[in-house]
């Protein structure tokens, strides 16, 4: 076990290295996480050892946090209304995909890994969510970023990383470590309509009355303004924490309360949002309290606040990824497993998912690669490890995740820039 002494001076020079370093890396033709990693690695190598059984506690609730953080981000990022059928390719990549990504991992699982139907499912559970963590540079930019690639990429992480909680207690279920009542009716009734229901529903709500509340003290008390780090960690504490009590998903409920408060400003700021977004970035208390822009600038400050809170997650995590990574001992199946994941499961699981939808055949294969692993995976391993699953399931699972996502990270970090700079250049105007 690690010491909390050398976490603080770990977790101190790590972000105190990155903060220097800030500007030359993102000159890189790579993402920074791929730097992290490597940092991560070499101090697994040295003096962070980290055992995925002794420290799954800690794990589970950072790769938590950072999970929670991520998914509201996105939700305020997408300015689109709710009925608008640009909602149909995240939809389908969140639900028909991830469905599809589950059953081809559980059967690759169970053939080629020699896991259980339990175990495999467990597996594809873990991992088929797509990360909103680490996928920054394929997320739509900022709520003005309208592009259907980046739009289905972004929806779908904030989907899925809450829609494959079913599955994680199916698999958990089967492996006798979760009750799925006489023939399954607990699992179907409780763990996926009401969980994943519940959980949309309870966010949406919370985050349409603190979004209109937030906006009629500021036009009528010139109240709560300057106060967006209380809003938005009160917000996605109270989505969270009441989705949990009423046993529903936190991870939906956090992505709901980001899309709602989204929907309060965009019904509020008239006109297009480019409209107002240079008096908004301001930060002036006239625009705070002004008619034409107080819930515009309501959700640029807790946007740019909770973007800073997830830099700040995704460092920490991805280091941690790394020194996990440095301490494993990984089968030779990974050597055929990743690129049937890569190659072949998520590029058919998108095929599956977005046939019939009206993006054209290059936005599909861009959607069917950046198919990025990450943060949401670590959660869900923890998560199972926390509730029981056998030690020897547990390290060879954590064997096949943690290289899985670690390989995502640095194929995907490293073709990011090239592909989608190509990708915008060639896009129609």
């Amino acid at each position: 076990m690690v010491s909390l002494e050398t976490w603080y001076v770990i977790a101190g020079l790590v972000l105190i290295v990155m903060g220097i370093s800030g500007s030359f890396l993102h000159r890189l033709p790579l993402t920074t996480s791929v730097i992290y990693l490597v940092a991560g690695f070499i101090l697994g190598l040295t003096i962070l050892p980290i055992d995925p059984i002794d420290d799954s506690t800690l794990l589970h609730h950072l790769a938590e946090f950072a999970v929670v953080i991520s998914l509201f981000t996105v939700g305020l990022k997408l300015r689109i209304e709710w009925t608008d059928r640009r909602w149909i390719p995240p939809i389908r990549l969140a639900v028909i995909a991830m469905v599809v990504t589950i059953g081809l991992i559980a059967v690759a699982g169970m053939v080629g890994l020699g896991l259980s139907a339990g175990a495999a499912i467990l597996l594809g559970a873990i991992l088929a969510p797509t990360d909103p963590v680490l996928a920054s540079e394929v997320e739509v930019d900022d709520p003005q970023d309208q592009d259907q690639v980046r739009l289905a990429l972004s929806g779908e992480a904030g989907f899925n990383d809450g829609a494959a909680f079913p599955f994680v207690m199916l698999g958990l279920g089967v492996l006798g470590l979760h009750d799925l009542g006489s023939f399954g009716w607990r699992w179907v009734a409780v763990d996926l309509v009401w969980a994943v229901l519940g959980g949309l529903a309870i966010g949406a709500v919370l985050g349409l009355a603190i979004g209109r509340l937030v906006v009629h003290l500021r036009l009528t008390r010139r109240g709560a303004v300057g106060l967006a780090e209380f809003l938005t960690l009160g917000l996605i504490a109270l989505a969270y924490g009441g989705a949990l009590l009423a046993h529903a998903y936190g991870f939906l409920a956090v992505f709901a309360a980001g899309l709602a408060l989204r929907r309060v400003e965009q019904h509020v700021t008239p006109g297009e949002y480019n409209d107002v977004a240079g008096a908004v970035e301001s930060g002036s208390e006239e625009t705070a309290t002004h008619p034409d822009t107080a819930s515009a600038h309501m959700a640029t400050e807790i946007l740019t606040f909770n973007e800073q809170l997830e830099r700040i997650a995704e460092v920490t995590l991805v280091v941690l990824i790394g020194s996990l990574l440095a301490s494993r001992v990984f089968p030779l199946e990974l050597i055929w497993f990743v690129p049937l994941l890569f190659l072949v499961v998520r590029p058919v699981a998108t095929m599956v998912g977005l046939k019939g939808s009206a993006m054209n055949r290059i936005e599909r294969r861009l959607v069917g690669w950046f198919g990025i692993r990450g943060i949401g995976s670590l959660y869900y391993l923890m998560y199972a490890i926390d509730h029981g699953l056998a030690e020897g399931t547990a390290r060879q699972l954590t064997s096949i995740v943690i290289a899985t996502v670690a390989l995502s990270i640095v194929v995907h970090g490293i073709s990011v820039t090239p592909i989608m700079n190509r990708y915008m250049r060639q896009k129609p105007s």
